[in-house]
């Protein structure tokens, strides 16, 4: 693989060990990918948390002296507000110390401290064009498919790198070749809000198989939340990094455009039944719940003001506990318009900077039962002993009301 002289410095180790672990990070995928050359990257995101490998990791390159040349925003973590509340108290000690190392450690490296998992909607937003490198499994598929932006389905531990190098071997999803559509998906159903989202891009990611799908059949005006939950499902269900939807997505004006004049080598269609078929199984049955959970990918503002709808003049169930995952600075408006207020007065909670797949969580509520509207929350947890019922936001808002469904 071609490197320019500046890399090539990087790689030998004129500016620093850390950059140059980075840097033969970067070699080795560029060969295993065939790569011809690097290409610079403008805007990173890494999905680490404080978790022992991932904190291995980073003070690997910490202590040899890396700092991100493209400085990163980052996944969620476990807050130390909560961890008190959340985690036994015999475990307090251990993961408080994790949590401190991990903080010190993203600090070092010049990481931005987002702890969010959709740095797309207001931290770390690309432009149309742009190439960048993002982990995490709603991240990827929105910048490539909503922004228009370029990235490869990268790891935490190869965006770190391209963090660090400001490189990016040139391949995949980077090139405009690789960026058409394969796969043709009919849908054949309504789409009445973000939780037909969820599951239809859960579906559709099971029914396709390996490809970039180009959906026809949709809303003409999806929004936000819509398109986070859509995106994350499917790379959830499919390891789906980018989509097409006709006439909505940026490279996708009409079909011709969106398979690049070419012909889909597969077709396929999804119905009302095929979206009733994976909830049920996907669903954890019916019946009494000790918590609701809400954020997965993480709740923008829209979400949480239609919670606090649902919510205001009502309490919770004395027996269930309701959760809103969000950002800080989400969690910041919520309170600013006073939704944080009538939640809290229900009984529920907005919480910034967690994911359910985080020990915190793990510790309290194994063994339980919860709802959710994420199918993605529900993948994530049963190995860790929770399981998920899947309904639409308001019917779990109603069954959190009376304590199951």
């Amino acid at each position: 693989m071609y490197l320019t002289q500046y890399e090539q410095e990087m790689l030998e180790g004129k500016y620093g060990k850390g950059v140059a672990e980075a840097m033969r990070i970067q070699v080795a995928l560029g060969e295993a990918f065939d790569a011809e050359h690097m290409v610079e990257v403008t805007r990173t995101h890494v999905a680490f948390a404080a978790m022992e490998s991932d904190i291995w990791f980073n003070e690997l390159f910490l202590n040899k002296g890396a700092v991100c040349k493209v400085p990163p925003t980052i996944n969620p973590l476990y807050d130390d507000v909560y961890l008190r509340e959340s985690v036994g108290q015999e475990d307090i000690p251990k993961y408080a110390e994790m949590l401190c190392r991990a903080r010190k450690a993203f600090k070092g490296l010049g990481i931005v401290p987002t702890y969010s998992c959709t740095p797309y909607l207001q931290a770390n937003v690309p432009r149309f064009g742009e190439i960048i490198a993002f982990s995490e499994s709603s991240a990827t598929p929105y910048v490539n498919s909503v922004h228009g932006a370029r990235s490869n389905r990268e790891s935490a531990n190869s965006a770190l790198a391209a963090a660090i190098t400001g490189r990016v071997p040139y391949y995949g999803l980077l090139k405009k070749e690789n960026r058409y559509g394969d796969i043709l998906v009919r849908v054949e159903t309504t789409l009445n809000d973000d939780f037909d989202y969820h599951l239809l891009g859960y579906a559709a990611a099971k029914k396709m198989g390996h490809g970039i799908p180009v959906f026809t059949g949709m809303h003409s005006n999806p929004r936000p939340e819509e398109l986070t939950a859509f995106g994350a499902q499917l790379n959830t269900g499919g390891a789906v990094s980018m989509y097409h939807i006709v006439g909505v997505t940026p490279e996708a004006k009409d079909l011709e455009t969106a398979f690049g004049g070419r012909s889909p080598h597969k077709e396929i269609s999804v119905n009302s039944t095929d979206l009733v078929s994976l909830r049920e199984s996907i669903s954890y049955p019916d019946g009494k719940i000790d918590f609701a959970m809400f954020g997965c990918p993480h709740y923008n503002l829209d979400q949480i003001r239609e919670v606090s709808r649902l919510l205001e003049g009502k309490k919770i169930h004395k027996d269930v506990e309701l959760w809103i995952l969000t950002s800080s600075l989400t969690k910041e408006l919520a309170e600013k318009s006073g939704y944080l207020e009538i939640i809290n007065k229900a009984g529920g909670h907005i919480i910034a900077g967690t994911c359910p797949d985080m020990p915190c969580w793990y510790q309290r509520y194994s063994g339980k039962v919860g709802i959710t509207d994420s199918p993605k929350a529900a993948y994530y947890t049963p190995r860790r002993g929770i399981n998920f019922i899947v309904k639409r936001m308001s019917e779990c808002i109603n069954a959190a009301l009376k304590g199951g469904c």
